[in-house]
């Protein structure tokens, strides 16, 4: 597999802020013109006569000397607006190309904001650059084409936003009439193209050829030494609609062979090297889910856990924030203040959303649900200590950790008790205005307010808290009791209040996440709620709703604004008793039959956008297509589905028009300069590019949504091609946490149904013949003397539980469960740049005797003195499922339950009786229920209490 942090292959044309600028020292730059005597729009650009007529803040400083004007920027501002000089009343052309070129340089290294622009709100923009000045003077010339008539025209250098002091010299400012018009051409690589990260060894593997040619034409594959390991011929397509190339496909299916470095060699050109291997996407499945952290706000990011990222916690009330631990509501709409500090960053901005936060919370807690649910889904892979977080040692997943960072600020959104709309939930928080590139959360000066409540947003939230409750009970029943009553009563303002639309611009700084249709997230909430807490009337509204029998499944895949697929896909993959689930899984099954028919279909492997249209965010819609297709394989057991996510990738990882991996630090040519106010290389070489496994948005043909980056640059551009890596360009390349929660679930689902990593040469070699010996509450484990003299370490369920020194052949773990599952890995510790390859090894303690296939604990959660939290754990010990059961015990003193979540019950004098939801009434052989409870008087733990299965 290709993981890289570094550049393999420097680009020829680089992307929008380099693909028309030059900066040298000489003195001239040619740029073509139409005619001999272009016009100067400048007045004084030489500064001959003084600095009449521009203009420049009042806290800039400077003289003239020597036909440069030199200006002292004072440090400490926020925003480079903060610091201007202009001249205004510039007439454009609508149509015309202009070239701007100016000569700078500045006492210290760093970047400033060139535009032409109009200075007025919205300020609609010409051309907007980033030029990286120097120490010494610089040429600098851009080109553009004027999409309309301007009167009114504005140059602006905004020069503001650094901490430090400085000099801004200038000289010889020029825009130039009659330029040729710019032209992008972006680098595209050889015409064949590959997967740039690697195929899987049982899984399809084909390539596009980019030819005109009419007739087949052959292909070879080659090992990283050269030599050729299979060849053919390629099958002729044409042209197809969402690029407008004329292509062929490759099919290398057939190849066995694995390693990494492989290329493709077709109609004279060699793709990009990859790998072929089962553990190609392994470290992608990690990274995807990584990328949260230095997300995160309200903490500070460690270096040592994200190397690179560490940055001083944002938006905690430390100046010059403006939150986020007492942000007011916009003014006019309510009179309290709520504590939201914490949660995700949407995007590149310093705003957080209820509505994009609730399905990107959902989605990354369902990462962890499939793995819990799916034949074969590894769940232990996403344990404690995974994740590049803090939280390892605390014995929850890592994945949940994370997701709790993000659940913890949507149910502080929550309108409180006692006021007007208590239970709602506020669409958002953010700054007041809208803040430059770049800026650290840390540096945001900006008010903060929380945006109106909103219906969409009070379901979000009780969609994702009521998944929050079932997944985090094993862990913290107080939090999923937290998360289910938050849950319950967001659904309750909801329907009291099913019509209140985001209010889209409130406030100003913030995106809208408006939706006028709700019926889904309607859906989708009680779809969650039913499986929480299998009450009828959750129920009642699935059954009824119209959307439960639509077809709402399209080649568009789901988004935030578009939740019923999810929604029907939670019904199908969790378990539950829903009347009709059986059709409901149907519907899934088909909808994956729908997809591979319109994979087939494409040249790509791309089962979206074959009408032409990429829509803001089309990765996303890309890799939520797949979700549903990953979904119907873990329904059916369906190969055909696996093989057609496999194929899927292809496109997001470099099989596409424009042979670009649009996830940051994976193949050869990746996106890395993603819309970004502190991941912002592209501005400020001292920040960092976005983490390794960040997806950027990708290709975005509506116009009407683009950024001035993708106007001045994309206007011709087909489906595929309407892209660019640059940070201006936020229509086509954002980073978004609602993006990366998909390309998690994806990469998780894949590593689960792999069959691991490929050994590495300088692995340490697996011990061989490990063995297991159980017995009720013990497991030995056995191996073979190894040949290596390393250290040994033993995991149980991915945790290590000893390490041993090297030559040992056995341990003997012990205090075990009774009738339960352990997987054992044992491996070698490895030194320096070693590997290691584990040996594995699953086994079941015995049956406890004579305490019977029914048996129940109650244990002590947390004793307050007055009063306590308890747990009840029901485990089947039996060998075959059983499908209700029947929980009681009678208290020794005066203990009187006041709470109890996850079961129906009642207390009648001490005698306690508890029996099943609907949803956790299974319980596979040797699994578990777990529930708790709030009671009052001394804490009375229990063994071996009432329990009886149903008949």
């Amino acid at each position: 597999m290709l993981r890289r942090t570094g550049r393999v292959r420097r680009r020829l044309i680089l992307a929008a802020t380099a693909v028309a600028a030059l900066a040298v020292s000489t003195a001239a730059v040619t740029t073509a013109y139409a005619q001999d005597e272009p016009t100067n729009l400048i007045i004084n650009g030489d500064f001959a006569s003084g600095t009449d007529p521009w203009w420049h803040t009042e806290n800039l400083i400077g003289a003239v000397a020597d036909g440069e004007w030199c200006l002292d920027v004072p440090g400490g501002t926020a925003n480079a607006w903060d610091a201007i000089i202009g001249q205004n009343d510039l007439p454009l052309t609508a149509g015309e190309s202009y070239e701007l070129r100016f000569t700078a340089r500045a006492s210290t290294p760093l970047s400033v904001r060139a535009l032409v622009q109009r200075d007025v709100d919205p300020w609609p923009s010409a051309i907007e650059e980033f030029p990286v000045l120097d120490t010494e003077p610089q040429v600098y010339s851009y080109t553009f084409t004027a999409n309309e008539d301007w009167s009114d025209a504005q140059l602006a250098f905004q020069i503001g936003r650094h901490a430090e002091p400085w000099q801004f010299c200038i000289s010889d400012v020029a825009v130039l009439s009659d330029a040729e018009p710019p032209v992008y051409e972006p680098d595209t690589g050889p015409r064949v193209r590959v997967n740039q990260v690697g195929y899987l060894p049982e899984g399809p593997k084909r390539a596009t050829l980019v030819s005109d040619a009419t007739e087949s034409v052959a292909w070879a594959l080659q090992d990283a030494a050269g030599a050729e390991v299979a060849s053919g011929v390629t099958d002729p397509h044409g042209t197809e609609p969402t690029s407008d190339l004329a292509v062929h496909t490759i099919d290398l299916s057939d190849v066995t062979a694995t390693g990494e470095g492989f290329t493709l060699t077709a109609d004279g050109e060699v793709s990009y090297p990859f790998a072929i291997g089962a553990g190609a996407y392994d470290s992608l499945a990690i990274d995807a889910l990584s990328f949260y952290y230095p997300q995160r706000s309200g903490i500070a990011i460690d270096d040592e856990i994200a190397p690179g990222y560490g940055r001083e916690a944002g938006h905690v009330g430390a100046a010059p924030n403006q939150g986020d631990v007492d942000v007011p509501c916009y003014p006019g709409t309510c009179d309290y203040s709520l504590d939201v500090s914490g949660g995700w960053y949407d995007a590149g901005d310093h705003g957080k959303y209820v509505v994009n936060g609730g399905i990107s919370v959902a989605q990354v807690m369902g990462t962890y649900e499939r793995a819990l649910h799916a034949d074969g889904g590894d769940a232990d892979r996403l344990g404690d200590g995974s994740l590049r977080i803090p939280e390892h040692g605390d014995g929850v997943p890592d994945v949940l950790d994370e997701a709790r960072w993000e659940m913890e600020f949507l149910l502080s959104m929550q309108v409180p008790a006692g006021e007007q709309l208590a239970g709602m939930a506020h669409h958002k928080m953010s700054d007041e205005a809208w803040t430059g590139l770049p800026l650290l959360p840390a540096d945001d000066p900006q008010p903060r307010y929380l945006g109106p409540p909103s219906t969409a947003a009070t379901l979000n939230l009780a969609a994702a808290a009521a998944q929050c409750a079932r997944l985090f009970s094993p862990y913290d029943e107080a939090f999923a009791a937290e998360c289910r009553t938050a849950a319950e009563t967001a659904w309750d303002a909801a329907t009291a209040n099913p019509d209140m639309l985001a209010q889209e611009n409130v406030p100003a700084g913030s995106g809208g996440y408006g939706d006028a249709e709700l019926d889904d997230e309607f859906y989708w909430a009680a779809a969650e709620l039913f499986l929480t807490t299998g009450e009828s009337a959750y129920e009642d509204f699935i059954l009824g709703s119209q959307l439960h029998t639509d077809d709402v499944f399209d080649a568009n895949g789901f988004g935030w604004q578009s939740v019923a697929p999810l929604a029907r896909l939670q019904l199908a993959a969790v378990p539950n008793s829903l009347a009709d689930r059986e059709r409901v899984i149907d519907s899934v099954v088909a909808a994956g039959e729908d997809y591979l028919a319109r994979q087939a279909a494409s040249p790509w492997d791309l089962a979206y956008g074959q009408s032409g249209q990429f829509d803001w965010g089309s990765n996303s819609n890309v890799l939520n297509a797949m979700i549903v297709t990953a979904v119907a394989y873990d329904l059916s057991g369906d190969e055909r589905f696996r093989d057609g996510v496999y194929a899927g990738l292809d496109y997001i990882l470099g099989r596409n028009a424009l042979n670009n991996s649009y996830v940051t630090g994976y193949g050869t040519h990746d996106s890395r300069n993603m819309h970004s106010r502190w991941y912002a290389n592209q501005l400020d070489p001292t920040l960092p590019n976005p983490p390794v496994g960040t997806i950027s948005g990708g290709p975005n043909s509506v116009s009407s949504t683009w950024d001035p980056v993708a106007q001045r640059w994309l206007q011709d551009c087909t489906g595929q091609g309407c892209y660019i890596d640059d940070i201006g360009s936020f229509a086509t390349n954002e980073l978004t946490v609602n993006w990366n929660a998909p390309l998690s679930w994806i990469a998780n689902f894949v590593a689960d149904t792999t069959e691991g990593s490929d050994p590495q040469p300088d692995d340490l070699a697996a011990v061989e013949n490990l063995a297991a010996t159980p017995t009720t509450e013990t497991v030995k484990l056995t191996w073979d003397t190894p040949p290596w003299t390393n250290e040994i370490e033993v995991r149980r369920d991915s945790t290590v539980i000893a390490v041993l020194p090297g030559g040992s052949t056995e341990y003997t773990d012990t205090d075990l469960e009774p009738n339960t599952e352990y997987v054992y890995t044992v491996t070698g510790v490895p030194e320096g740049d070693e590997g290691a390859l584990g040996s594995s090894v699953s086994v079941t303690t015995g049956f406890p005797p004579d305490e019977g296939a029914c048996q129940a604990t109650v244990s002590v959660v947390n004793d307050w003195g007055s009063g306590w939290q308890g747990a009840v754990q029901v485990r089947n010990y039996g060998e075959s499922s059983i499908n209700g059961w029947d929980v009681g015990w009678t208290w020794t003193e005066d203990q009187r339950i006041t709470q109890l979540w996850n079961a129906e019950w009642e207390q009648t004098g001490a005698d306690v009786t508890t029996s099943p939801l609907g949803w956790n009434a299974a319980i596979a052989s040797g699994g578990s229920v777990e529930f708790g409870f709030i009671a009052t008087g001394p804490a009375e733990p229990q063994d071996f209490i009432s329990c009886e299965f149903a008949d």
